[in-house]
């Protein structure tokens, strides 16, 4: 199955959550067992031979991906969480959305200097999200190694404020 098979699996919904949006719904492709065990492999075949030790999971889809891409990593998982979910002592940080802000949290101790860590979430739209949970992991000294996408909007050019790292995206709209 190809990306552009998966991307055909995706239920496309305008004017969602709000007019003018184009809402990319996967519970249309993760229903289906053929495209979800695809998914996880396109997303996981770039860093096969990373040496990746931990496997990082942004709430709340992210984890849907994340965990079993982790499984085939021989990989620990890790969530990124939003503010008072995590009952440890956590590292947060502040980052910015369309209107407001949002704030993500990590246990302290997730992550050991030196880890090599791949940051995974269902969709990069703006980076807003990637940026503060990269954050995260630097402030715990992990290195990221790699930062892998099902769903990628390059209109929102979130890319192009994640530079310096290495980007995987399956399917691109």
């Amino acid at each position: 199955m190809s990306a552009e098979d998966l991307r055909a699996k995706i239920r496309e919904i305008p004017d969602f959550p709000k007019p003018g949006i184009l809402f990319y719904d996967i519970t249309t492709l993760l229903k289906d067992p053929v495209a979800f065990k695809e998914s996880i492999q396109l997303l996981t075949e770039p860093y096969r031979e990373s040496n990746v030790d931990i496997v990082v999971g942004m709430e709340s889809r992210g984890f849907i991906f994340s965990a079993p891409m982790a499984y085939q990593l021989d990989a620990g998982f890790v969530p990124v969480r939003k503010l008072g979910k995590l009952p440890a002592e956590t590292v947060s940080v502040e980052y910015a959305l369309e209107y407001g802000t949002n704030t993500l949290e990590v246990h302290k101790d997730a992550i050991q200097p030196g880890q090599n860590v791949l940051i995974v979430d269902d969709l990069l739209a703006t980076g807003g999200t990637v940026n503060g949970t990269i954050d995260l992991v630097n402030r715990l000294e992990g290195k990221v190694v790699g930062l892998t996408f099902l769903v990628e909007l390059l209109f929102l050019k979130g890319r192009e404020t994640l530079k310096g790292h290495d980007i995987h995206s399956v399917i691109q709209y």
